[in-house]
């Protein structure tokens, strides 16, 4: 029988990156080391490194007609990654992002424009095949929409034998109040550095531990630390912690958050890794990502 797909829900743009040997300053003219045109955006970069780790898998986001979006298809073809469920929209720009990364330090500091482009919806959702998948990933953008799509999940997970259920994930990335209904909702929530310290928390640890009373009963909070690795909390309340892999030089840290996510619930969708080895792949996966630029190097 064919493996089911895992579908991720989010952002694609494009990515413009220019790679510099040392972070420009305002109002000056510089030559790059290197400039290229990458596919972005977190779950359609989740995407790559599910395909490049061998999942099936599926996106699911907006695009405009244009030149960006015909860069981007083709390379999601590319990588071999389902588009069927993509929402073209009839107005707005597909999305835009340069990205300056540091070759001394593997630092990015990116510039998004996605203001004009309509998320996907509930109502877009309501064509999507449940039984194609074993797990849908949310990339947090536009919550309040995205919580009746994981209710319909949940709806349809009630009238399944256990072994057809989808199971569900969430990313909360993005320090903003309309997204932390998300916590409530997921088998397992990924939470952003940025968000647990918006929170008030010092370390994964605290943080894990600070947000579980904020997600759902059985439900597990991870939250990834860059050098300082990663935790989670499982619903047997045990705290799991893994230590960072960090590569012998850092080049390119561009999307490995997204790489991490996509390890760990690639490990855990395959039902055979406990949470701690699904935390430890993650790293792993993480830390190559960290020493290549883009992701081919990964595997």
């Amino acid at each position: 029988m064919e493996e089911k797909r895992i579908l991720c829900i989010g952002l694609v743009c494009l990515d413009i990156i220019s790679v510099v040997d040392v972070y420009p300053a305002e109002d000056t003219d510089t030559r790059c080391l290197s400039q290229r045109w990458q596919r972005g955006g977190n779950a359609s970069n989740s995407c790559t490194v599910l395909s490049l780790l061998g999942a099936p898998c599926a996106f699911m986001g907006s695009l405009a007609p244009g030149h960006a979006a015909d860069f981007i298809v083709a390379d999601f073809r590319r990588r071999g990654v389902d588009i069927a469920r993509v929402a073209w929209q009839s107005r707005g720009d597909t999305p835009c992002a340069c990205c300056l990364v540091n070759s001394t330090t593997g630092s990015r500091t990116v510039t998004l424009y996605d203001t004009n482009l309509p998320d996907v919806t509930a109502q877009d959702f309501e064509q999507v095949d449940l039984t194609q998948y074993k797990w849908i990933h949310w990339e947090g953008r536009n919550a309040a929409e995205q919580v009746k799509m994981i209710q319909r999940v949940e709806e349809y997970n009630r009238t399944c034998p256990a072994h057809q259920r989808v199971s569900t994930s969430v990313e909360v990335e993005k320090p903003r109040e309309e997204l932390y209904q998300l916590f409530g909702y997921g088998d397992v929530v990924f939470v952003s550095k940025d968000v647990a310290k918006d929170f008030g928390f010092h370390s994964a640890p605290e943080a894990v531990k600070g947000l579980h009373s904020r997600v759902r009963p059985g439900a597990t909070v991870i939250c990834a630390w860059a050098e300082a690795g990663a935790d989670a909390l499982g619903p047997d309340g045990e705290l799991v912690h893994s230590d960072a892999f960090s590569p012998e030089t850092i080049v390119d840290t561009l999307g490995a958050g997204d790489t991490f996510n996509a390890a760990v619930l690639l490990a855990l969708s395959r039902g055979e890794a406990v949470l701690q080895e699904a935390l430890t792949f993650g790293c792993q996966v993480a830390g190559r990502k960290c020493g290549v630029h883009g992701y081919d190097g990964i595997v």
